[in-house]
C-alpha cells in the first residue's frame, strides 16, 4: 500500500506524491457501530498514541485511536521502495534509550538492527565544506574536531555540563541550568568564538544545526546541553545514541507490532484518515469531532497531537494559556530530510558538512540498496528556502553540492509544510522548555496531553513519545478506576 505522504522522483517517473509503506492501514476503520461510548479516545497514531493506546487496551479499557493520515507512525516512518526502506522520519534507537529498548526486546527485535556506517570499503572520508575552503579528511579526524568543538561548546562547568545537567531524565534537579534557556546557540558561540578555529565553528555550527534544523539565534543552547547530557556529555556517544542504529525494515517494521497488539485484544477500535477538528470537555466526558462532521465520545481524551499543531484544534473550554502559548510560539525544527540513491558505490562511506553556503548542510551514507547503489541521507531546513517538492532541480544542485554524486533517486518528507506537523523533531527556542514544559504536561480536565515534544527524558525522540504514551495511558487508567471507584 502507498501513504499519501512523502515524495519520490526518478528520471523516468518525475516527481511523484506519496510511497508505498508498511505502516499503511487497510482498511482504514473498523469502527462497526456508531454513537459507542469508550474509555479513552486517543488521538494521533504516532509512537506516543500507539504506545497510549496499546497499554489503555491491554489494561482492559475500551479504547478509540483516531488518526489524521492513512498510516502509523506520525513523524517517525519508512518507505519500503523496491525492497527497502527509507527512513522518512525518526530512524535511529539506541540500547542506551530505555523506553525503546524495551519495546525493542518486547517484541523480540534485538537482531533487526543493523548499523548505518559502513567505513571498510570506498572513499572512507569526511567532507567539510565552509566560506573558507573545502578539504576532506579521515574519520579518525573529523571525529577529534568534533569532540574539540563539542567540548568547547558545552563546557559551561568545567567538566562539560555534568554540573550544570547531572540528571538528564530530570531536569528539575538544578534550576540553575534554566539560565541557559535564555541563552540561543548564537550567544554561546559569541562566548567561546576566540577559543574555536574555523573548521572548529564549521562542524560545530554544522552538527548542532542538524540537531535543531533552524538558525544559531533561534536555536536554544540548553535543549542542545539536554541532548548531550543524555549522550554522557560525549561526542562519541552522541554518534552511538543518535545516528548509528536502525532498522533493517525499517521504523514501521517497528510500530507496527505496537498496533497488531492493541488490536489482538480485541478491545481497540480506529478510524485513519480522520482528521480532528474539535476536542470538547463537558466535565463529564469528552467529544471528539472530525473534520467531516462525525462526533466520537469517551470518558476521557489522550491528546497525542504534536506541539505546533495542538493550536490548530478547538479545544472546549479554551487550552491553557501556557499550552497555547508554546504552540502559537512552535518549536523550530522545519527540517527537510532527503534521500538520495546514488550509483557512486564507494560513497558508502563517506559523510559531509558544507555550512552554510548550501541548503543541505549535513548528509552521511546510510545504506546499500538491493540494486547495490549507495544511499544517501542528507538534511536541510526550510529556513534555506529549500523545498524539493516545488523544485526538484535545486534539491538536486544542492545534494551535489555536498560532494559529486549520481542521483538515481530521490526520496523525502517535507516536514515544514506538513499540516499535521509542521516541524519535524522537537528542538526549541530560547526560553520555551523552561516556561511551557509543565504546562504541555499538565492534564485539563479529562484530557491527558501526551506527546514526544514535552517528553522529560529523550525529548523529541522515539524513546520519549513512548515514555509520554506510557505516562499517559497509567494516568487515564488511574482516573478512571478512581472515579469508578468513587461511584460504588
Amino acid at each position: 500500500m502507498s501513504s499519501r505522504d512523502g515524495y519520490q522522483w526518478t528520471e523516468s517517473s518525475g516527481l511523484v506524491k506519496g510511497v508505498p509503506s508498511i505502516g499503511v492501514i487497510q482498511p482504514p476503520t473498523n469502527i462497526q457501530t456508531e454513537h459507542e461510548l469508550y474509555d479513552v479516545i486517543v488521538v494521533g497514531a504516532g509512537y506516543c498514541g500507539l504506545t497510549a493506546a496499546r497499554d489503555a487496551a491491554l489494561s482492559g479499557l475500551k479504547v478509540l485511536l483516531l488518526e489524521a493520515r492513512d498510516r502509523i507512525g506520525g513523524r517517525s516512518w519508512s518507505s519500503n521502495i523496491e525492497g527497502y526502506p527509507f527512513e522518512m522520519g525518526g530512524t535511529w534507537v539506541s540500547w542506551g534509550q530505555p523506553h525503546v529498548w524495551r519495546e525493542i526486546s518486547r517484541y523480540e527485535m534485538r537482531d533487526q538492527l543493523e548499523i548505518s556506517h559502513d567505513y571498510s570499503r570506498g572513499v572512507n572520508h569526511f567532507s567539510l565544506n565552509s566560506a573558507s575552503g573545502s578539504r576532506n579528511m579521515s574519520h579518525e579526524d573529523e571525529d577529534a574536531l568534533m569532540e574539540s568543538a563539542l567540548k568547547k561548546f558545552a563546557n559551561v562547568d568545567g567538566q562539560y555540563g555534568r554540573i550544570v545537567m547531572p540528571f538528564p531524565h530530570s531536569e528539575s534537579h538544578n534550576p540553575e541550568a534554566a539560565k541557559y534557556d535564555k541563552m540561543s546557540v548564537a550567544d554561546r558561540i559569541a562566548q567561546i568564538k576566540d577559543d574555536l578555529s574555523s573548521e572548529e565553528h564549521t562542524v560545530l555550527l554544522g552538527f548542532v544545526l542538524l540537531c535543531s534544523c533552524s538558525t544559531p539565534e533561534k536555536t536554544s543552547f540548553y535543549e542542545y546541553l539536554h541532548w548531550w547530557a543524555l549522550c554522557n556529555y560525549s561526542y562519541e556517544y552522541c554518534i552511538e545514541y543518535l545516528i548509528k542504529y536502525k532498522f533493517k525494515g525499517g521504523q514501521s517494521s517497528f510500530a507496527i507490532n505496537f498496533f497488531k497488539e492493541a488490536c489482538s485484544t480485541g478491545r481497540l477500535s480506529y478510524a485513519f484518515n480522520t482528521p480532528v477538528a474539535s476536542i470538547n470537555d463537558d466535565g463529564n466526558g469528552v467529544q471528539a469531532t472530525a473534520r467531516d462532521g462525525r462526533i466520537f465520545k469517551a470518558s476521557r481524551l489522550i491528546s497525542a497531537i504534536p506541539m505546533n499543531i495542538l493550536k490548530d484544534v478547538t479545544f472546549s473550554p479554551p487550552l491553557a494559556a501556557g499550552k497555547l502559548d508554546a504552540s502559537t510560539t512552535e518549536h523550530v525544527n522545519k527540517c527537510v530530510k532527503v534521500h538520495a540513491e546514488v550509483r557512486d558505490r564507494d560513497l558508502r562511506s563517506w559523510s559531509g558538512i558544507t555550512y552554510p553556503n548550501n541548503s543541505l548542510m549535513y548528509a552521511i551514507g546510510d545504506g546499500t540498496t538491493p540494486s547495490g547503489n549507495t544511499h544517501i541521507v542528507a538534511f536541510g531546513g526550510q529556513h534555506n528556502h529549500l523545498q524539493p517538492e516545488k523544485d526538484i532541480d535545486k534539491t538536486m544542485d544542492a545534494l551535489k553540492a555536498l560532494t559529486p554524486m549520481d542521483v538515481e533517486r530521490v526520496v523525502f518528507h517535507n516536514w515544514a509544510d506538513d499540516e499535521f506537523a509542521k516541524g519535524a523533531w522537537f528542538f526549541s527556542p530560547p526560553g520555551l522548555v523552561t516556561e511551557h514544559l509543565e504546562d504541555l504536561r499538565a492534564p485539563q480536565g479529562n484530557i491527558y496531553f501526551a506527546n514526544s515534544d514535552w517528553a522529560v527524558g529523550w525529548r523529541s525522540f522515539i524513546d520519549g513519545a513512548i515514555e509520554e504514551g506510557t505516562r499517559a495511558a497509567l494516568a487515564v487508567k488511574r482516573d478512571l478506576d478512581r472515579s469508578r471507584s468513587a461511584h460504588l
